[in-house]
C-alpha cells in the first residue's frame, strides 16, 4: 500500500512539472500499466489534483501531498535504499572525533549508524532499536538510550523520562529524519508520538542536520515538528528537482545532492 501512495505522489510530481501530459507517457515513465494509471489518476481526480481532458491529464494547482499516513519502518527500508545508503555514508563522514550527537529514529538514519567511523572516540544518544543495534557493535562509541514505551511500527522509544534525558543532554550535531518536506506546511513525520522528542532533539543540539530522499519532498505528513528554515544543512539524493534546490537555497540553508 505504501507503494502505491509513493507511486501517486511521483505521479502527481510528473503531472505538476509538466502541466499537461498522456496517460501513455505517465505509465512510460513510472514503468507501470496504463491501467494502473488511470486507477491512480482516478485517485488524484477525487482530491481535487488533476483533471482530465481529451485524453491528457491536467495539473489543477494543487500541491502533491501524502495521501495516507500508514508508516512502518520494515516497509521504509523496502524503498529508496540505494539513496539513503548514499545519504547516510555522506552524512557520517560529517562526524568528528569528540562529537557528541543525536541520531532520530527512521529508516534514513539507519545507514548513518553504519557508516560511523569505529575508531572515532564519540558520544551517540539514540532512542531506537534498530540504531541501538548497530551502535552495540561499535565499542569507542560513549552511547546514550533514551528508553519508554515501544512503538514497533517505528522501532522508537519514547516517554517522559526519555524527553527529561534528552533535554538534559547537548550535542553538537543531530541527525534528524522527516516523512514529509513541504514549502508552506514545514517538515512532519507520520506519527504524533514522534513530535515531542523531535522538538527535544531539535533544541539540544548546535548543528540541526536533515536526512532525507528526494521522494520526501512536495509530501505533508500528520505531524509536525519544525519549519525548513530552522535546520542548518539538509542531505539528499539526486533525485531532488531544480525547483526545490533553488527553494532551499534560497532559504540559506546549505545542501549536499549525493
Amino acid at each position: 500500500m505504501k507503494k502505491k501512495y509513493e507511486r501517486i505522489n511521483q505521479l502527481l510530481e510528473i503531472i505538476k512539472s509538466k502541466n499537461s501530459i498522456s496517460v501513455k507517457e505517465l505509465a512510460s515513465q513510472l514503468e507501470v500499466s496504463e491501467m494502473t494509471i488511470r486507477r491512480d489518476i482516478e485517485v488524484l481526480k477525487s482530491k481535487g489534483y488533476v483533471t482530465t481532458l481529451y485524453g491528457a491529464v491536467i495539473y489543477t494547482g494543487s500541491t502533491a501531498l501524502n495521501l495516507t499516513d500508514n508508516y512502518h519502518l520494515h516497509d521504509a527500508k523496502g524503498s529508496h535504499n540505494e539513496e539513503k545508503a548514499r545519504i547516510g555514508a555522506f552524512a557520517a563522514t560529517l562526524v568528528e572525533n569528540d562529537d557528541i550527537l543525536i541520531i532520530d529514529t527512521g529508516s534514513t538514519t539507519e545507514p548513518l549508524a553504519g557508516s560511523l567511523n569505529p575508531d572515532l572516540d564519540i558520544t551517540v544518544l539514540c532512542y531506537n532499536h534498530n540504531i541501538l543495534n548497530i551502535l552495540l557493535e561499535k565499542p569507542n562509541i560513549n552511547l546514550i538510550f533514551s528508553g519508554g514505551y515501544y512503538h514497533p511500527n517505528t522501532q522508537m522509544f519514547e516517554s517522559k523520562e526519555g524527553l527529561s534525558l534528552i533535554n538534559r543532554t547537548r550535542a553538537t550535531k543531530v541527525f534528524i529524519s522527516a516523512a514529509g518536506i513541504h514549502k508552506s506546511l514545514g517538515v512532519t513525520c507520520a506519527n504524533n508520538y514522534e513530535i515531542a522528542t523531535k522538538q527535544a532533539i531539535f533544541s539540544s543540539s548546535v548543528k540541526k542536520i536533515l536526512m532525507a530522499d528526494s521522494s520526501k519532498f512536495s509530501v505533508v505528513k500528520s505531524a509536525w515538528f519544525a519549519e525548513l528554515e530552522d535546520f542548518d544543512m539538509i542531505i539528499t539524493d539526486s533525485g531532488i528537482s531544480k525547483e526545490w534546490i533553488d527553494y532551499i537555497r534560497e532559504l540559506n540553508i546549505l545542501l549536499h545532492v549525493v
